[in-house]
């Protein structure tokens, strides 16, 4: 598996990588039949999400992926009543946000290690915990933030071929 685009968290004013796919749960039991379809190795999961904290509570606010048919699928696709962002209710679980130089690339999921993680625990869309875990210090000239590097991804047509 390639290393994945992470999706995108607004915590305390600063714009975060978020390592953690809290839409998962809701797209396992939403009973709706929605269907990403991945169009890069780079996001296997076929979308990719903005969530902001907000009074601590999770927030969807934004959405971009591609439907099973090759359609654009956005928020108001999954929640057309709430176009504009949704309470993440269905969320419990840890987020985690990766920040600092990086220490060692991973080419597999989210598993490069960073200087810092930042994980925030919710409990039904609310915010009941956050810690800081310190990695290591990294090199003069080490990356820094979070991103997807050393490799190529090749977009799929409709035919299914690269």
């Amino acid at each position: 598996m390639t290393a994945q685009i992470s999706e995108t968290l607004i915590y305390e004013d600063q714009k975060l990588s978020m390592c953690s796919q809290p839409l998962d749960y809701w797209l396992c039991t939403a009973g709706k039949d929605i269907d990403f379809q991945s169009t890069s190795t780079a996001c296997w999961r076929g979308y990719t999400g903005t969530w902001k904290v907000i009074n601590d509570r999770l927030y969807l606010a934004s959405l971009s992926g591609t439907g099973r048919n090759g359609s654009k699928l956005r928020m108001k696709d999954l929640f057309p009543d709430h176009s504009k962002g949704v309470f993440a209710h269905w969320f419990s679980g840890e987020v985690r946000c990766p920040f600092g130089k990086m220490l060692d690339y991973v080419h597999m999921g989210y598993g490069s290690t960073f200087e810092k993680d930042l994980y925030l625990t919710f409990k039904k869309g609310m915010l009941v915990a956050k810690r800081v875990i310190t990695n290591g210090v990294g090199k003069e000239g080490d990356p820094e933030g979070y991103g997807v590097a050393a490799f190529t991804t090749f977009p799929v047509d409709k035919s299914g071929s690269q």
